[in-house]
Order: structure tokens, then C-alpha cells, then sequence
């Protein structure tokens, strides 16, 4: 055992934890406290600033419409990425390298050059404030990092596996759904938190694609809460904590897939 890289790795936890920390801490506290004393553990838990979140706010819509968008997305993405890395990683065509590099390359656009173009053609095609036209661009963003990592995990697959299968007749789709994708959980169970942790905490896409306030997400929707009660630290930083507590717990429930999924094809 190393201890200054088991010092090193706690010093950096501790310091990634102190946001998280500060919040909940800052939620707890009364106006006035925080006023008094901003970095303070609070003299007595508040529990009110939660009350005014979770009754006089729309927060479980706009989560509905958080979790619409991430299942819709990631659904979607993930289809389309398990058939991309099937054939990328196990199928000989021409080109095959050369696509596997753009759909890399992808992964380093910005979303943001992408508004101006995507919005004047939703506009276009009527998408604009429609579940539809949100998933297809959350897809659209999440597929590359999919492809590249199922990509790498794929091709660590043992080739007698997939030689067995077809001696046995199998097409490639069976191969696919019966030989490959049973074996690939780990990684699988990594790119639905992962992207879904994506499409959860945006906020631009959110805000520009789904102008309706009936389909606002968690996070625009924090977002205006913010704006309207500005100098209210502590009932913020409440709205903040509820909205992050639904990918908390989907992180902490799967963490350990997680971590897993993040090795699969480090080494082979």
C-alpha cells in the first residue's frame, strides 16, 4: 500500500466534495444566518426552504420533463451507438477507420456552434418545444462518446465468441444482441449515467429547444427560480440539492458498474 497516493486521491475528494457540502449547508440555513455567517455550519436545520421547493414550485414537472428527455435520449443514443461500435469493432467494410475517426472527432464540437443551425431548421420543421425534437439533438450529442467506448470494449471481446456463433448460423444482429451485448453491462451501465447525467444538468439546449413552460426542464426551470429569487442564497441552493438528488442516486445505485464500465477495455 502507497500512502501519498491514498493521501493524494482523499485531498482531491475532500476538495471535490466542498461544493456538495456548501450547498447543503447553505440549504439548511436560515436567510438571516446566512446573512450573519456564509460559510458557518447553521445553528439549527431549516427545513422550510425544502417545504417551498418541493410545494410552491413546479419542480416535479419540470423533472418529469427532465426524465422524459433523458430516457428518450439515451434510449435512442444507445440503440444507435450498440449497432455503430457492433459494426465499427466486428464488421471489415471500406471507410471503417475513417468513420470510427469522425464519429471520434465529434465528441471535441461544442454544442454550441450547433444552435444557430439546428434552431433555424427547427424552426422550419415545427420542433421547436417538442420532446421529440430535444431527444434527437440530446441523442445526437451523447452517440459519439457512446461509439467510442463501446468501440474499445467490443474489440476486447474474445474472437472465438463470435466465430462459435456464426459456425451456429447466427446473423450479425444475433451475435449482437446474444453474444455481445450480454457481455457488455459493465460499460453499457457507464454510458446510461453518464448521459444521463448529461442531458439532466444541461442547460442550454434546455433552454434555447424547449421554450414552453409547460416542457421546461429541472434545470431551466431552476434557473428562473434563481433569477427570481436572487438574494435568496439558501432557498437556491434548496432548489439545487433537490434537483441533483435523482442522478445522485442513480450514480450511488450503479457506482460500482460504473466504475467498472469506465475500465472496460483499458487493457485487454
Amino acid at each position: 500500500m502507497r500512502p501519498l497516493p491514498h493521501l493524494t486521491l482523499t485531498i482531491a475528494s475532500a476538495i471535490a466534495l466542498v461544493p456538495t457540502l456548501f450547498m447543503l449547508v447553505t440549504a439548511l440555513k436560515s436567510q438571516e444566518e446566512y446573512q450573519t455567517d456564509k460559510t458557518g455550519l447553521p445553528d439549527m436545520m431549516v427545513l422550510d426552504h425544502f417545504r417551498q421547493i418541493l410545494f410552491d414550485t413546479p419542480i416535479f414537472l419540470w423533472m418529469l420533463n427532465s426524465l422524459i428527455l433523458v430516457a428518450g435520449a439515451v434510449t435512442l443514443s444507445l440503440a444507435v451507438a450498440c449497432l455503430g461500435a457492433y459494426a465499427i469493432a466486428r464488421m471489415e467494410f471500406r471507410g471503417r477507420d475513417t468513420l470510427f475517426t469522425l464519429s471520434t472527432a465529434l465528441m471535441a464540437v461544442p454544442p454550441v456552434v450547433l444552435i444557430v443551425p439546428l434552431f433555424v431548421l427547427y424552426s422550419q420543421i415545427g420542433l421547436i418545444s417538442t420532446y421529440s425534437g430535444a431527444i434527437i439533438i440530446y441523442a445526437g450529442l451523447i452517440t459519439p462518446f457512446s461509439v467510442y467506448l463501446l468501440v474499445t470494449f467490443f474489440r476486447t471481446l474474445p474472437q472465438e465468441l463470435m466465430d462459435a456463433a456464426v459456425m451456429d448460423g447466427a446473423s450479425h444482429l444475433q451475435i449482437l444482441i446474444r453474444v455481445v451485448l450480454p457481455l457488455s453491462l459493465a460499460p453499457l451501465l457507464t454510458l446510461v449515467i453518464v448521459n444521463a447525467l448529461f442531458v439532466w444538468n444541461d442547460l442550454l439546449m434546455a433552454v434555447i429547444f424547449l421554450q414552453d413552460d409547460a416542457k421546461k426542464t429541472v434545470m431551466a426551470g431552476i434557473a428562473v427560480f434563481q433569477g427570481r429569487y436572487n438574494n435568496q442564497i439558501p432557498l437556491t441552493m434548496a432548489g439545487m440539492a433537490v434537483a441533483a438528488a435523482p442522478m445522485l442516486i442513480l450514480y450511488l445505485t450503479f457506482q460500482r458498474h460504473f466504475v467498472r464500465g469506465l475500465m472496460a477495455g483499458a487493457v485487454k
